[in-house]
């Protein structure tokens, strides 16, 4: 599964539920964009990081990095890609950053020479196994779909697609929400193609239906006016 363009697309296209899987409130990200940024000098590329609009109030820059993988250099190469941005952008107010792992097996050893990193409160380390309970969150929720296991995706696509239903009226997001959860879905079963998928989780009426196409009209017209 590639879970780096999943996961980037989801920030994307809401970068409020980084905030949530920290405990905060998602309109924190109200003054920010996710990008993807590259480090040309030695090719290093940060999975993502939250720049702040000029005119936010708050100007901390968010670094995420999604970590599916086991590395033992990861933590080099992560702080290494950190510093060497602030340096090459001295007018940085301020920095957090947010390492996803989806169990903890994957991380690896702290290296002692980063333990001020690690224990400092710049730096959140967030373990998908732990987001075990069902969430009416459907930013958490989505992080929850990523981890499941192929038994139990369906159900759980089945439950968000049906909670995004009755959200359509207070999220401008449901239409990419909901497609997000299909493309997920998708990823776990390759073998199956698109259209097998949308019969699977009853897209292909639901997409039909007045509901979704006014959510996808009103998703389109916010990305015309942002």
């Amino acid at each position: 599964m590639k879970t780096d363009s999943i996961f980037y697309r989801i920030f994307q296209t809401d970068p409020g539920i980084l905030f949530e899987l920290l405990g905060q409130s998602p309109e924190i990200a109200q003054g920010y964009e996710f990008k993807s940024v590259e480090i040309k000098q030695v090719a290093f590329r940060i999975d993502g990081i939250l720049l702040p609009t000029p005119e936010a109030a708050d100007q901390t820059v968010w670094f995420v990095e999604f970590q599916f993988q086991r590395d033992t250099l990861f933590y080099q190469r992560f702080f290494s890609e950190i510093y060497l941005y602030l340096k090459l952008h001295p007018e940085t107010v301020d920095w957090q950053a947010v390492v996803l792992y989806p169990k903890r097996s994957i991380e690896p050893d702290h290296p002692q020479v980063f333990r001020a990193n690690l224990v400092s409160d710049q730096v959140h380390r967030i373990y998908l196994e732990d987001l075990d309970e069902p969430s009416d969150s459907l930013g958490v929720g989505l992080m929850q779909l990523v981890v499941a296991n192929s038994e139990d995706i369906v159900t759980q696509a089945n439950a968000m697609l049906s909670r995004a239903q009755k959200q359509r009226q207070t999220n401008p997001k449901i239409a990419a929400i909901m497609e997000l959860i299909e493309t997920i879905v998708v990823y776990k079963f390759p073998q199956l193609s698109r259209e097998e998928i949308e019969s699977m989780l009853g897209l292909s009426e639901l997409k039909q239906t007045k509901v979704y196409q006014e959510a996808l009209h009103e998703g389109e017209e916010r990305l015309i006016l942002l």
